[in-house]
This record gives structure tokens, C-alpha cells and sequence, in this order.
């Protein structure tokens, strides 16, 4: 399973650094601006990503769930926080988020097996 994650993140650094290549402005202000939503503020980055991680799950973006959990995962959060985040997300998404939060589960157990 940690082979997944490996997946996710060269094709995600793969497809970004395609993206980026053809300097669109609007494209380059869009990547910047969410990487500064994410930095530490008002709010920390931990309460930051864990509302990333709700609205992607509502959202039902697997990729950016992926992305969330990675970043949950590093920045130590326990898989206690992260299921009660994604059960807010379930609540609030409804049933029709059931099909994310299996793949979410799935990929979390990947980052644990990772880094042990």
C-alpha cells in the first residue's frame, strides 16, 4: 500500500511541474494562493489542513483528500483526529461521501505503513 502514496506523489509532482511549465499567470496565482491558505495564521496549520481535508471529502475530490491526509500525516496528527474530522465530512456530505471516505481510510493505513 505505501507503494500508493509513492504513486500519488510522482504523478502529482509530475503533472504540477508540467502545469507550472507553461507560466499561465493565472494558473501560477492560483497554486501560490493555496499554498499561502495553508501556511500557519489566525489558524494553525493542523486546523487548517483538517478543514482541507472536510471540504475535499464534501467536495468528494480523492486527490485532494490524498493530498490532506498526507499533509494531516505530517504535520502528527493522530488517526483518532483524522477520523473525526472525515466523520464531519460524512455527516455534512451525506451518504454519497461513503465511497470517499473507504479510499480515504485505505490511504491513511498507506501513510502509517510508510512510515513505519
Amino acid at each position: 500500500m505505501a507503494n500508493q502514496v509513492e504513486e500519488f506523489n510522482a504523478y502529482r509532482a509530475k503533472m504540477n511541474d508540467k502545469i507550472l511549465a507553461d507560466n499561465n499567470k493565472v494558473i501560477k496565482r492560483i497554486f501560490n494562493l493555496d499554498t499561502n491558505a495553508f501556511k500557519e495564521g489566525a489558524l494553525d496549520v493542523k486546523t487548517k489542513e483538517l478543514l482541507g481535508l472536510v471540504a475535499s471529502t464534501v467536495l468528494r475530490c480523492d486527490d485532494c483528500v490524498k493530498y490532506h491526509l498526507e499533509s494531516c500525516h505530517k504535520e502528527g496528527l493522530s488517526k483518532e483526529q483524522v477520523v473525526e474530522t472525515l466523520s464531519i465530512a460524512t455527516l455534512i456530505g451525506g451518504t454519497i461521501v461513503i465511497p470517499h471516505l473507504r479510499r480515504a481510510y485505505e490511504y491513511w493505513e498507506a501513510l502509517e505503513e510508510q512510515s513505519v
